[in-house]
């Protein structure tokens, strides 16, 4: 009898070694979730690229959705950013419509000298024939307060809608002044994935240029490629 429950046992301890834990379960259930969020796409074979997914090892749904939405908003600042480093770098710049006469887009100098900073001196045509990153570097003390003042009342908006009001969509916070949110479904309308897929490519795209460009303007010949 003994010999018996003894053998019983150790076949049940066996077959408890090749049971799948909760641990395990919980792990393929991450990774499904992962591989499953929208984002992933053809270029990383329809699956979380490795350095994500380590990233994400321990995380639960709410951490995918935080570093969905992180993504998205880092993608849409590149996009402003490429443009900007752009426009400053080839010499055009937008009309100062309120500021001295003769200053236009292709024309930044006027008669007289509009500053952008009396502690500083600093005038709109200096900022104007700045390269890029002396640009960022000439702007004062009170202009970075108010970018950091409106970029966290922006912040405070985007996280009372993502996590208070439970919004579902990473990157929904109820900006939209072109209405494409109109369409039927709303921005998790099928009409909408498209669109909001493009928008999270460009953005990849927008901060991998943008990483690089810099990366060139501060050394030269960092990027051996076509830059502005």
């Amino acid at each position: 009898m003994m010999k018996t429950l003894a053998a019983l046992s150790l076949c049940i301890a066996s077959a408890s070694a090749f049971a799948p834990s909760a641990s395990q379960r919980s792990s393929v259930a991450l990774n499904a979730a992962i591989d499953n969020a929208f984002g992933t796409s053809i270029e990383t074979g329809n699956k979380c690229p490795p350095l994500g997914r380590e990233l994400l090892k321990d995380a639960g749904p709410d951490a995918v959705k935080w570093f969905q939405n992180a993504e998205i908003k880092h993608g849409r600042i590149a996009m402003v950013a490429t443009i900007g480093f752009m426009v400053q770098k080839f010499g055009v710049h937008f009309p100062l419509y309120f500021g001295p006469s003769g200053s236009n887009g292709f024309h930044p100098e006027s008669a007289d000298a509009w500053l952008l900073s009396s502690t500083t001196g600093v005038t709109f045509s200096d900022i104007a024939h700045a390269a890029p990153l002396d640009a960022v570097g000439m702007v004062p003390f009170a202009g970075w307060f108010q970018i950091f003042l409106v970029a966290g009342w922006f912040e405070c908006i985007a996280y009372n809608r993502q996590w208070a009001e439970g919004r579902e969509v990473p990157g929904d916070y109820g900006y939209d002044p072109l209405g494409f949110t109109k369409r039927p479904g709303g921005i998790a309308g099928k009409d909408m994935e498209k669109l909001r897929m493009r928008e999270i490519k460009n953005g990849r795209v927008a901060m991998m240029t943008i990483a690089a460009w810099v990366s060139n303007e501060a050394i030269p010949g960092a990027l051996p490629v076509w830059h502005p």
